[in-house]
C-alpha cells in the first residue's frame, strides 16, 4: 500500500517540480509557490491515505468462518463460511518476502467474490490461518 502512494507522491512532485522549473525561466516566476504545497499533498498521499487504508482493513477468524472488512469510502463486511472454501493460498512477493509478510487468499465456490484477500499478514500468521482453515475443511469432508 505504501509502495503505491510513494510512487505516485513522487510522480506528483515530478511533475511540479518540471512545472516550476519551465515557469520559472520562461515567466520569471518565483519558486517555491507550486512546489512547497505539491510537496505538502504528496507527503499526506505517501502517509495519511496508506494509513487510513490499513485502519480500515480488518478480519476475524471464528471456529466455521472468516469476516473481512474493508473500505475507507465504500465499506465491505465478506463473510466466508469454511465449508465454501476449495482451495488457499499464500502468496509473497519480492517486497513483502523482505518484510516477511504474506497475502492469504480464499478461493471459494461461485463467481461473485470467489476469492477473498487478507494483504499485509505475517508470513507465519499467514500460514497458520491457512492450516487452520484447512484442518476444518478436512474435517466437514470426512
Amino acid at each position: 500500500m505504501r509502495v503505491g502512494a510513494i510512487i505516485v507522491s513522487l510522480v506528483i512532485v515530478a511533475g511540479a517540480a518540471a512545472l516550476e522549473l519551465v515557469l520559472s525561466q520562461e515567466l520569471d516566476f518565483p519558486t517555491g509557490i507550486i512546489l512547497g504545497p505539491v510537496v505538502l499533498v504528496a507527503l499526506f498521499i505517501a502517509i495519511r491515505i496508506p494509513l487510513a487504508r490499513y485502519n480500515a482493513r480488518g478480519y476475524q477468524i471464528s471456529r466455521d468462518r472468516l469476516r473481512v472488512v474493508r473500505g475507507i469510502l465504500f465499506r465491505g463486511d465478506t463473510v466466508v463460511p469454511f465449508g465454501r472454501v476449495q482451495h488457499i493460498d499464500v502468496d509473497q512477493g519480492p517486497i513483502e518476502r523482505a518484510l516477511d509478510i504474506a497475502t492469504l487468499t480464499l478461493h471459494t465456490a461461485g463467481s461473485h467474490n470467489a476469492s477473498v484477500q487478507l494483504p499485509g499478514l505475517g508470513h507465519a500468521l499467514a500460514v497458520e490461518m491457512r492450516e487452520t482453515i484447512r484442518a476444518h475443511i478436512k474435517r466437514e469432508t470426512l
